[in-house]
C-alpha cells in the first residue's frame, strides 16, 4: 500500500543509527535504500546491504546537492 507524507514541518533529530528510506518507483518496483545519519549518506541499489552500499560523507552529499 503506498503511503504519502507531507513533510514540511516535520523535524527529525539523528540518532546513532539515523534514519532508513525504502525507495520505489512509480509502479512500487523497490529500486533500493537510502540510510541518512549524522555523517554520511548511503545509497543501497537493489538488495544491496549497507556493507556494500555507496557511502557518501554528509559534507560531499550536500555539496552535491547544492551543485544540482
Amino acid at each position: 500500500m503506498p503511503v504519502k507524507a507531507e513533510l514540511d514541518k516535520l523535524t527529525v533529530v539523528l540518532g546513532n543509527n539515523g534514519i532508513n528510506f525504502k525507495i520505489s518507483d512509480g509502479q512500487g518496483c523497490h529500486l533500493g535504500d537510502l540510510r541518512i545519519g549524522r555523517g554520511s549518506v548511503v545509497w543501497m541499489k537493489g538488495k544491496t546491504t549497507e556493507k556494500y552500499g555507496k557511502k557518501i560523507p554528509m559534507k560531499k552529499f550536500m555539496e552535491m546537492l547544492d551543485q544540482a
